[in-house]
């Protein structure tokens, strides 16, 4: 119902700020509660997006497949996962440290409340970024302690990265959203347009992450990471335009995937050197 292996998306740039901090690899009670944290948090909010949108989601011939609309799963099954999953990230942020968990709310209200947005602001593109791009500052602060500027920097690049590939990913709901009422930059500004903010964020991604190498003293390796991952989003950007979503899906799920991955390979490297 919830695509599990779309975690992948957050969890390397989480695991890339948990590395970074701790110099090498932490602890591995540490990592084992930053993994059930972001598995926790991240089942919840996708589960709990699938909740509010179960009617928007029914009326669109796009997604009306989906298990909730099909009742393949119950209302009180997802409920049930949804407080699962959240109740994991606060136990584990409380297995961390104290400013992990009395932070632990304000990512849960983050996460959940993109659910909502796409209801009045064509920004929700960014407050989605911004649900993902708490990950690395999670991660920093579960391993240091405090919050870092470096981690507020990664976050960022995360922010601008997702917002960026969900801006591609709404491309396929322009019609349905202008005419159901639903807020998005492409329903908006138009294809062509919204494709440009994109562009601009994927770009700003890539220059958070140069910074981030530089504010941590990162060597060669971390910044050939970089160049790679730079090189996907100018590739995924390719495979759309303004009059051609037929590739919006290996946009989305394969490149991303690539480039997070990517981005982690390499600063674990650099790092462990």
């Amino acid at each position: 119902m919830i695509k599990f292996e779309h975690t992948v998306f957050a969890m390397p740039f989480a695991l890339t700020s948990a590395v970074v901090a701790a110099h090498g690899i932490p602890k591995w009670s540490v990592l084992g509660w930053i993994l059930l944290a972001l598995v926790g948090g991240r089942t919840a909010a996708m589960t709990f997006n699938r909740i509010v949108d179960v009617d928007v989601d029914a009326a669109n011939p796009r997604t009306a497949n989906r298990a909730l609309p099909n009742r393949q799963v119950s209302l009180a099954a997802a409920w049930l996962l949804t407080v699962t999953g959240a109740l994991a990230l606060v136990f584990a942020a409380y297995k961390l440290n104290r400013l992990a968990l009395s932070l632990s709310p304000v990512a849960l209200v983050a996460v959940l409340g993109y659910s909502y947005s796409k209801r009045f602001t064509s920004l929700s593109h960014i407050w989605l970024g911004t649900a993902l791009g708490i990950a690395p500052v999670g991660a920093w602060i579960a391993v240091t302690g405090t919050i870092g500027f470096p981690s507020m920097v990664l976050s960022a690049a995360v922010t601008c990265w997702t917002a960026g590939f969900d801006i591609i990913y709404s491309l396929q709901d322009i019609d349905y959203d202008r005419r159901t009422g639903l807020f998005s930059l492409p329903s908006r500004l138009g294809a062509g347009r919204a494709l440009w903010v994109s562009r601009v964020l994927h770009a700003c991604s890539a220059g958070c992450l140069f910074w981030f190498g530089y504010l941590c003293g990162l060597g060669s390796l971390y910044y050939v990471g970089v160049a790679v991952a730079a090189m996907a989003l100018a590739y995924e950007l390719s495979l759309v335009s303004a009059d051609d979503f037929s590739r919006v899906n290996t946009a989305f799920f394969t490149v991303n995937g690539v480039v997070s991955v990517v981005v982690l390979v390499f600063a674990c490297v650099d790092v462990l050197r």
